[in-house]
């Protein structure tokens, strides 16, 4: 090692080492334009120029590419230095003075203006591009002529294919000089354009060295060999050169790796529809022509304009954005896809909305729609108010093209209104919402491995095994097996899951891996060393909150050692970096200021154990929800209050202490609530996994409301198939059918729940372990349409029934009217009953195929066939069914007269109204939950306003609830098909068997405990507990005064709330920590 002063101080650096590389390791700036680590230094810029003393006489060298030697002195602060670095940047600003990098350095010097003569030049010469044009073994361009005329130029000004095109020169330029248009005019006679990235579809540009995305899992860098200039010339690997643990290795093969596995699971996705084909929509011609991929990477903080809404054109904001809906979906004469792609039009409706938010209230967003397909779990009332409230247009029309206005980048579209007028719009953005579609290499995956496939190319399941395969022992979920939203596809997964473990279940655990252990650090009785990360969320904080500053704040707080912000604290490469820092700045305490605790706080507790902390050790500051959501318009406000809130989570992570949770042994036994066909397919995947299971059904018979079903959407039919299931259940000798009986009461926790079970009178216990609440729902019995009143006006169900029992007299009608959304879709019911117009079609072909001249119409809102069901709609239509949309303000009204049923509505079409006798009326009522308020207090789970229970999370835990133990499936979570309460009921068990396949569980540590000498025995604690939890001690010292049984114990400190005495205190929670959060609010007053 040689060793040197550096400024002043001893430093030591490696032989053959430059000035510059060793003051960049001890942290000292010396500013450069022409140094590059992968090149050889030149020296050509003269900024890096430092004072040198070799023991008898300074003078100046450049740091670049002076090597050290022992003994030196180097000084890069004195006057000498600073008044040399201004004049070089004072002459670099003559010669190029439009460049934004000089302009910046000559304000940090003090430069106004320079004091020489002005060029009109951007380019400085430092020689970097010739330097990399070499590295990359092309030697296309040099610095040619003498003096002045010196510049960068190709061989006798000529344009070669000796340049490869690889724009490795641009991408050093430190002025912009250089760039891949002049590339293409100037140095080479091959094209150039930027490697489009995958992830940010086309609108960024990455290099041939990548991460797919930020969040990418592994998040490694990858290398594209059919970019990589390396793999066409040979040079290059710059890449290698600057690896500090070479990793690089050009030489690398793929390879071949065999498994023996006993399942696969296929969950290859999906690609975009891409709408270039459609040459009157001008996707590949004008770039404000976008599809919805693209909106949402530019609605993203991630994403190239970094969540600022602009158009690609100019870059201006827009004031007016339309949304094109079935783009690639429902269209056989275009694009060969006739399906529905099921998601297009709420996340038109979402990307509509978040738009709004991003650019304000006067952004007029418009969407154009055949149906309007909102039939997700909450999606009804999104849909209502984006219309109501957030002032979203909604336009039914069918858009044919969009024609370029001359002499500007706006749009101009023609439709026909609902009324039948021809309208005439001018937006400055269109977006197109694309489909979803089977790429061709998984339709190859398909045929290689031999599965049957769909008209529509996804794979073909079964209605009663709906991730199951035509390949034994091959499953699939997600898109490939249909188009759905990702509530859905996490359940198919979960399915498919469970699917592969009954399988696999003989071979559970042989081939498990433990992870390793990271012993827990004693901080006991140390100083707080508080670490605080700070998280943009991309703009959902960022975009309101000032981070930077609130990060900086947090610097001055006492005891915080360390701050930083990130753009997500959540993402895995945060996660990993966030251990790093606990680790190396030995921090004891950490402050995470991001989202919800509700879904994030165990993933940075998980963090905290793998830096070796208890995970008790931390707080999180909501400053999304609580406060940039709640206060976006005032911006200086939602800083002040991030500010104040990170503050009182120092002050009470400040006093955390390190805190201990029970083991305790699961329960292996299961309980399914509900024997409808989710709940036993719930209870058979647990069966067939070796786990004993009750089914608890209050009604005389298993099979629920499927025992008034005839035919699936693909034409099973549904009793044969329903009374197999019943009897695999009942045979099954893990499986134990309790009828007629109902819950009287439930008492205990997650891993060990105890049951009263009542049945005629009698009363029985039953232990377990988990519970699936399959519920199910019931059909409206409607008050409107004369329902009741004449036989010939029935609901769906009661029309099933007669297929069922085969009716001859169904053969007789002439004439049948469906009417959809009877009780469905109403202020007082706003949702969507999901099944009701795939049933309500499928009935009218039944009726068609006894009868193919029966005039049949049906009155609808919106026809909501989602995925392949679309064609049983198209199937319809060519069979002759009337399609008639009425409006929910002029419903049809049904009039019995001198024996007739008279159905009145007006005809949108023709535009009028018009009568129709009809000699069967089947109504499609609403489904709506078996509400019962004993059960989901029994087992503490909660229920929307509709009745349904409310699942852990909407997209990632659609089957289980926030209580621990406790899980979920089948139209108790909302009104779902058959093929979807399978995969749910099959999610459920496979969400419930991650539980107990763990055998013993850890309750919380933040549980309430007592301090029994100053407790007065008032038993206030033992009667407001809702989980049993305190109890009287019988014995011992404390005899008769109140004790907490922890692992009964939820931490909701309603017992702490109501002691009179200050007896009970709350880990986590105690008295210290939240007046210490009060007083340091106070600061703020």
């Amino acid at each position: 090692m040689i060793t040197f002063k550096l400024n002043g101080k001893k430093v030591q650096g490696e032989e053959g080492q430059y000035i510059l590389q060793v003051a960049e390791k001890f942290g000292v700036d010396i500013p450069t334009l022409c140094h590059h680590k992968a090149l050889e230094p030149a020296g050509m810029c003269r900024l890096c120029t430092v004072e040198l003393f070799d023991g008898r006489r300074t003078r100046y060298v450049t740091a670049c590419n002076y090597p050290i030697w022992e003994g030196m002195e180097i000084n890069t602060d004195s006057e000498g230095v600073h008044q040399g670095r201004k004049l070089i940047v004072e002459l670099l600003l003559s010669r190029c003075p439009e460049v934004p990098l000089l302009q910046e350095m000559a304000q940090k010097y003090g430069i106004q203006e320079p004091r020489f003569e002005k060029e009109n030049d951007t380019c400085i010469l430092c020689g970097l591009c010739v330097r990399t044009c070499e590295k990359m073994g092309a030697n296309a361009i040099s610095l040619t002529g003498r003096g002045v005329d010196m510049k960068v130029d190709t061989p006798f000004h000529l344009q070669t294919e000796a340049c490869i095109a690889c724009g490795a020169c641009a991408s050093v330029c430190p002025t912009g000089h250089i760039t891949l248009d002049k590339i293409n005019q100037q140095q080479t006679l091959l094209e150039t354009e930027p490697i489009p990235s995958e992830y940010d579809v086309g609108l960024l540009g990455r290099k041939p060295v990548y991460v797919p995305y930020a969040q990418a899992v592994p998040n490694t860098p990858a290398i594209d060999r059919s970019k990589c200039i390396h793999f066409k010339t040979g040079g290059c690997k710059i890449c290698v050169d600057f690896c500090g643990v070479d990793a690089i290795d050009h030489s690398m093969q793929d390879e071949i790796i065999e498994l023996n596995v006993g399942s696969i699971i296929l969950a290859p996705g999906f690609e975009p529809f891409d709408p270039s084909k459609f040459d009157t929509y001008n996707y590949s011609k004008h770039p404000n022509v976008i599809t919805s991929m693209e909106m949402e990477r530019i609605l993203s903080a991630s994403g190239p304009t970094g969540g600022h809404l602009v158009r690609p054109s100019d870059h201006n904001e827009p004031k007016k954005i339309a949304w094109f809906q079935c783009v690639g979906s429902r269209d056989l004469n275009r694009c060969d896809n006739s399906y529905c792609s099921s998601v297009c039009c709420m996340y038109a409706i979402k990307e509509a909305v978040i738009a709004k938010e991003h650019a304000g209230d006067d952004l007029d967003c418009a969407i154009f729609f055949m149906d309007m397909r909102t039939h997700g779990k909450e999606f009804e009332r999104f849909y209502d108010n984006a219309r109501e409230k957030q002032g979203v247009r909604f336009l039914r029309s069918r858009v044919h093209s969009i024609d370029p206005l001359h002499g500007s980048d706006d749009l101009s579209v023609r439709y026909v209104d609902e009324s039948g007028r021809l309208q005439l719009e001018t937006f400055d953005m269109i977006v197109l919402s694309v489909g979803l579609q089977t790429s061709p290499e998984t339709v190859e995956l398909a045929e290689r491995l031999g599965l049957e496939m769909t008209a529509g190319n996804f794979c073909k399941t079964d209605t009663f095994d709906p991730v199951a395969t035509s390949k034994e022992g091959i499953y699939v979920c997600g898109a490939f097996q249909g188009a759905k939203d990702i509530p859905q596809a996490v359940v198919d997964a979960s399915a498919a899951a469970a699917a592969a473990g009954e399988i696999l279940s003989s071979a559970r655990n042989s081939e498990t891996k433990i992870p390793e252990v990271i012993p827990e650090t004693n901080v006991t009785n140390e100083r707080p060393r508080i670490g605080v990360f700070v998280c943009r969320c991309g703009i959902n904080i960022a975009g309101v909150v000032d981070v930077p500053s609130v990060a900086e704040y947090a610097k001055t707080l006492p005891y915080v050692e360390y701050t930083n912000d990130n753009l997500y604290s959540c993402s895995q490469d945060t996660q990993e970096s966030m251990s790093q820092i606990i680790k190396q700045k030995k921090l004891n305490r950490v402050v995470v200021a991001a989202c919800t605790p509700k879904t994030h706080e165990p993933l940075f507790q998980e963090t905290l154990i793998n830096a070796g902390l208890n995970k008790y050790l931390f707080e999180m500051a909501n400053i999304r929800n609580h406060d940039s959501w709640v206060h976006k318009n005032n911006p200086e406000y939602a800083t002040k209050k991030a500010k104040d809130l990170v503050r009182m989570a120092v002050s009470k992570v400040t006093l955390m202490e390190p805190l201990k949770e029970a083991e305790l042994e699961v329960n292996q036994t299961a309980m399914v609530v509900g024997g409808g066909i989710s709940g036993m397919a719930a209870a058979k995947s647990l069966a067939n996994q070796g786990y004993e299971t009750h089914i608890i059904e209050r009604s005389p018979q298993l099979g629920g409301q499927a025992l008034n079903l005839y035919k699936t959407a693909t034409g099973e039919e549904i009793q044969p198939k329903l009374s197999g299931l019943v009897e695999e259940v009942q045979k099954n000798k893990n499986i134990h059918v309790h009828l007629d009986t109902s819950l009287a009461k439930v008492e205990g926790f997650v891993g060990n729940f105890e049951a009263t079970l009542s049945n005629n009178g009698s009363k029985e216990k039953l232990d377990f372990g988990v519970a699936v609440m399959a519920t199910g729902a019931s059909p409206l019995k409607p008050d409107e349409y004369h329902y009741g009143d004449d036989p010939r006006i029935l609901s769906s169900l009661e029309l099933d029934k007669k297929f069922i029992d085969q009716d001859p007299d169904l053969k007789k009608l002439k004439t049948a009217v469906f009417i959809q959304c009877v009780g469905s879709r109403e202020p007082h019911r706003p949702y969507c009953s999901r099944v009701c117009c795939t049933h309500s079609i499928d009935n009218a072909l039944q009726l068609k195929k006894l009868n193919p001249d029966m005039n049949i119409i049906i009155l609808y809102r919106d026809i909501r066939t989602y995925g392949e069901r679309e064609y049983l709609y198209k199937e319809a239509r060519a069979a002759g069914v009337i399609f008639m949309r009425f409006s929910p303000d002029n419903k049809p009204k049904v009039v019995l007269e001198d024996g007739k049923v008279l159905v009145n509505t007006h005809d949108p079409i023709l535009g009028r109204d018009v009568q129709i006798e009809t000699d069967l009326l089947s109504l499609a009522t609403a489904i709506i939950p078996n509400r019962d308020e004993q059960l989901a207090n029994f087992f503490k789970v909660p229920l929307n306003d509709d009745g349904f229970f409310v699942e852990r999370h909407a997209k990632l835990g659609p089957s289980e609830f926030a209580t621990d133990g406790v899980f979920l499936c089948g139209l108790a979570h909302y009104p779902k098909p058959i093929d979807e309460s399978v995969a749910q009921g099959r999610a459920a068990a496979s969400r419930a068997i991650t539980l107990l396949a763990q055998k013993t569980i850890h309750t919380s540590g933040m549980v309430a405990e007592t301090s029994p000498a100053m407790c007065s025995q008032c038993g206030v604690c033992v009667s407001v507990c809702p989980y049993s939890a305190p109890f009287f001690a019988e014995d011992g010292p404390w005899t008769g005064r109140a004790q907490i049984n922890p692992v009964l114990c939820k931490g909701c400190g309603l017992c702490v709330a109501s002691c009179r005495s200050g007896a009970i205190q709350l880990k986590g929670f105690d008295n210290d920590q939240i007046f210490s959060q009060i007083f340091t609010l106070s600061e703020a007053v």
